[in-house]
Formats: structure tokens, sequence, C-alpha cells
């Protein structure tokens, strides 16, 4: 639930799934206010922007999950009437002192080449399986799916070589790739780079 400070204050919920979920409607009321036609889809950048918050919070434990990322998603859906009308905006500061790897302006993607290539195709994977059922952002997502072509090859073996035969070890690897990798910056802005460096 949102807090109160005051009679019209907002504050942030302690607990990480209603904050998480809090700052995604906010983010998301913020890429509608500055669409100018209501029923036009939201730009791709924004929508990544939206999905950064689940992604976060299911990466907070260092390993990501997916479970977590659900919940989020899902309690933004149930939030979403309550941070209407105009107040949302009162929690834009909180969210983004909250959750500074949304606003990260310079991304910097992992030293190691193999790390990079990894968390980049986790990340888009991620906002592959985030989006693909809107049919707009297609164009983009392609993208993300031919680099995830081109690389997945060598980074397999490297994970195996990595964790060893067990599956449960290799997925691991992954999942900390893609929790290490969301705190990069926001998401179409760290893609840009991955394909900068290695589409």
């Amino acid at each position: 639930m949102l807090g109160s400070c005051g009679p019209n204050a907002l504050t942030l919920p302690e607990e990480p799934v209603d904050r998480a979920a809090t700052c995604g409607v906010v983010a998301a009321n913020g890429a509608r206010l500055a669409t100018q036609d209501i029923q036009a889809s939201l730009p791709f950048e924004a929508m990544g922007r939206i999905i950064h918050y689940p992604l976060l919070a299911g990466s907070e434990a260092g390993s990501f999950s997916s479970q977590v990322a659900v919940k989020v998603q899902g309690r933004m859906e149930e939030l979403q009437e309550g941070i209407g009308e105009g107040k949302w905006k009162e929690l834009v500061p909180a969210c983004k002192a909250a959750f500074p790897a949304t606003e990260v302006k310079e991304v910097k993607l992992p030293a190691d080449r193999f790390d990079a290539q990894l968390s980049c195709v986790e990340l888009g994977d991620f906002l592959r399986s985030a989006l693909e059922r809107q049919g707009e952002y297609a164009n983009e997502l392609a993208d993300y799916r031919r680099l995830g072509m081109k690389l997945e090859t060598t980074l397999s073996s490297g994970v195996r070589s990595r964790a060893g035969p067990d599956l449960g070890a290799r997925q691991e690897v992954r999942r900390k790739a893609l929790a290490t990798i969301a705190k990069a910056g926001p998401p179409v802005a760290v893609m840009k780079e991955c394909l900068a460096r290695f589409g």
C-alpha cells in the first residue's frame, strides 16, 4: 500500500514488490503523459523503462528471479488506478532515489567480453519475453533475437565451461548475468550499446 506522510503526501511502500510496482506505474503514467495520442502505443524506449522495474526487483538478490518479476507486473496492474489523477508525480523523486539504475546516463557493459555478451543476450531475451506479444515492437525485438542467435553457440560452450554439465548451475550463471546487467541502465539504452558492440 502507498504510505502517506500527510493528508495528500504519497511515499513509496517498504515492501520490495510493491515499491517496484509503484514506480513502474509512475513510469507508465509519465510515459503516457508524454504521448500526445493517448490511444497510441507507447514508444519502445518508454516500454523498456517501465519493464525495468520488474527486472530490477527480480534482480535484487543478485540472481534474477522471474517469479518476483511476474509478481511486480501483476501488482502494477492492480495499482494502476490507485496512483492516477496526477498524484503519481509526487513519487517521481522517490522512485529515482529508490532505483538509481533507471537514471543511468552512460551505459557501461561488464568489462569481461564473455560476461558482457552473455548479459546482453539474457537482457534481450528478457525484453523479448516481456514485450513480444505486443506486435508493434517486432522490429526492435528482431534485432535482439539476431544478436542472440549470433552469440549463443559461443556463449553456450562458455557457460558450460564455467558451470559444468549441471543444467541448474548453467541457468544460474545466466540468471546472475541478467541481474548484473539490470543495474547497467535503462534496458533499451543498454541493448543499444550491446548491438553497437556485438551486433
